[in-house]
């Protein structure tokens, strides 16, 4: 291999060892490192927990002696900071490396090209860019939050082939078949709130909880988010009824609350968190509850529905990504739900492109996944 093939081929096996971490470090990145030395990996590593060590130093004791004049492959840029670690930049110049080949500069304030400074003026050669759409890709959620202050948005819905995700009655169980249900719950596991607007819950009283896989040790079950202006979630019903077990969030209106100031009481003595938002497009202010749920620590959400909520978010531009589950059926029923019910009057030159379409048979239904926002 030449030398732009081995970078990439060895930034790859980076990627591939960082995505190991999802689900256990966040809010932090997703980090994989390769030390390589004469053609050989010598050493590798990656962010395995959250406050553990970072993968640099991982694969730096991997290494040992082995690192002193190699070449260093991480997908981020090495940390120069005193945080829950000690800075990477630190341990890179201790061990005696030579080259280090970064995939995409770190956007953390404290960071945001400071490591790569201090690499060079310590003696290293540095390269930047390797594989650096995978890497900003696989850590999307970390770039948007840092950036932006709000979680990655998935916004996932099932339906049949003719578009519909229920019938008129609302009754929806089940569009999709067993292993897109068995797909949901392992998104679900890595995920810091699952969102589903008052009208999903009180038709299906969901427990919006992880069940069909083991949920992550550490990160244990999401947040479950119902978006009520007016509270009327009941509390002895699901997700509020197991509120003291698994955390629900509730949003509403200030002025709901102060005018029903009972409901609130219910809802939180049944161990939900009441939270008021200003209002919104027919209900409350989306982008205050994204603020409020980055302000949190979330870095992904999953928006569940229904068809009036996914459509708020698509129409906002407030998802990130899409997560489609096409069933092979066929309603036929004028009068079925929708999947995205959006304002009146947009036009076609509105629509949303999906970029980055992927598509996977999950059983007997087709997955249909993709980017509608920057990250």
């Amino acid at each position: 291999m030449n030398a732009p093939d081995a970078d990439a081929t060895y930034m790859g096996r980076a990627l591939d060892l960082a995505r190991q971490g999802l689900g256990y470090v966040e809010p932090n990145p997703m980090v994989g490192a390769v030390v390589v030395r004469d053609g050989t990996a010598v050493g590798e590593g990656y962010h395995a927990r959250f406050g553990g060590p970072h993968a640099e130093v991982v694969a730096l004791t991997a290494a040992a002696e082995g690192a002193r004049g190699a070449d260093l492959y991480v997908t981020l840029e090495p940390c120069c900071h005193h945080g829950k670690t000690p800075p990477c930049t630190e341990a890179i110049l201790a061990a005696g490396i030579r080259r280090v080949v970064v995939a995409v500069e770190d956007p953390f304030p404290e960071v945001a090209g400071r490591g790569l400074a201090l690499l060079r003026n310590g003696g290293v050669e540095v390269a930047l860019g390797v594989q650096e759409e995978p890497a900003r890709r696989l850590n999307a959620a970390f770039f948007k939050r840092t950036v932006t202050g709000r979680p990655l948005v998935i916004a996932k819905w099932a339906m049949t082939l003719d578009g519909c995700i229920a019938d008129a009655s609302g009754d929806s169980r089940w569009i999709s078949g067993d292993a897109s249900r068995h797909r949901v719950h392992e998104v679900r596991r890595v995920v810091d709130a699952v969102v589903v607007g008052i009208g999903t819950a009180l038709a299906d009283a969901p427990s919006l909880t992880v069940r069909h896989v083991q949920p992550l040790g550490p990160r244990g079950q999401p947040a479950r988010v119902i978006l009520d202006g007016g509270l009327r979630l009941p509390a002895d019903q699901e997700p509020a009824a197991s509120a003291h077990a698994v955390p629900v969030l509730v949003y509403t209106l200030a002025r709901t609350v102060e005018e029903t100031p009972e409901r609130a009481a219910a809802l939180t003595a049944a161990g939900c968190e009441v939270t008021p938002v200003p209002p919104g497009a027919g209900g409350v202010d989306l982008e205050a509850v994204l603020d409020d749920l980055g302000r949190r620590g979330m870095s992904r959400v999953l928006v569940e529905g229904g068809g009036r909520v996914l459509g708020s978010f698509l129409s906002g531009d407030l998802a990130d990504r899409v997560m489609v589950f096409v069933a092979p059926r066929l309603l036929a029923a004028g009068n079925a739900r929708s999947p995205l019910d959006g304002p009146a009057g947009r036009a076609l030159a509105d629509a949303l492109d999906v970029q980055d379409l992927t598509v996977e048979r999950v059983g007997s239904d087709v997955l249909l996944e993709g980017r509608v926002g920057l990250y």
